[in-house]
């Protein structure tokens, strides 16, 4: 087990502030578990275990999306906790993943309460846009913004560093059965979110390609993903340039006619 520093606290709470931001936006998309759990475990010092996690939270995230009033578990707290957990507890990475996702839902269901206590705001922001105040009206969406992006720092800080001790106990007190299940449901949710993923995005003319691509993880030996990588894109490549159509030859252009209406 690793303790947690007050300085590595407050630069998780610094990121957790800056991922907020881009999450409330939908910027640049810095919010995905992929990038949030790698910057985690840069700043833990334990790049390596930022990368697992980040890889295993990213596939059990990759095909949740909000649909209408239903919204999926926070990204940036599962990213940030599962890293945290693993790193500061000592459990296998999809451990980590089961134990973060309370940490997940608490954050959702407190964006879930901003969407309503935000409605507060809205006579205010109603009279900037019949005066057409635009200086009222960036203010009133910077405050709103600011106010997520704090409570992300502030919850982040409070359940990183603050909670640590407790935390590390719980793991400790857990029995291995219960470890065990939460290590199985962990490693469940990757393929369960690709799954979903691909109930959307699947084809039936893609599924050889998926096909080709299973066999060959399942029964080649290879150390990394990067040959899977390398082979879907040269399948990207073939099916890009053999469904272009072909470029039509320019229809043959009409020698003029000749005027004789003259007698000439």
């Amino acid at each position: 087990m690793h303790e947690i520093t007050l300085m590595q606290g407050l630069m998780l709470a610094g990121v957790a502030f800056i991922f907020g931001i881009d999450f409330w936006l939908e910027a640049l998309f810095l919010f995905r578990p992929i990038i949030v759990c790698t910057v985690t475990g840069a700043i833990l010092g334990d790049l390596q275990i930022g990368l697992i996690t980040g890889g295993l939270t990213e596939l059990a995230f990759a095909g949740l999306t909000p649909a209408g009033g239903v919204q999926p578990p926070n990204p940036i707290l599962a990213g940030i906790m599962t890293t945290v957990i693993a790193h500061s507890a000592g459990v296998d990475p999809k451990t980590a993943i089961g134990l973060g996702l309370p940490f997940s839902l608490l954050m959702q269901y407190i964006i879930l309460f901003y969407y309503s206590a935000f409605s507060m705001f809205m006579p205010k922001v109603e009279r900037y846009a019949r005066e057409n105040n635009t200086a009222g009206l960036g203010r009133m969406s910077l405050l709103m913004t600011l106010i997520v992006a704090c409570t992300y720092a502030l919850v982040v800080f409070l359940c990183a560093y603050s909670a640590q001790g407790a935390m590390q106990a719980l793991v400790k007190s857990m029995p291995s059965w219960l470890s065990h299940g939460f290590e199985v449901a962990g490693g469940i949710l990757p393929a369960v979110g690709f799954g979903l993923l691909l109930r959307v995005m699947l084809k039936m003319q893609y599924v050889p390609y998926l096909l080709a691509g299973f066999l060959f993880v399942c029964y080649v030996q290879i150390q990394n993903l990067l040959p899977v990588a390398v082979m879907g894109a040269a399948f990207a490549l073939f099916v890009y340039f053999n469904s272009k159509p072909e470029s039509a030859p320019a229809p043959a252009t009409e020698a003029p006619k000749e005027d004789y209406s003259n007698g000439i």
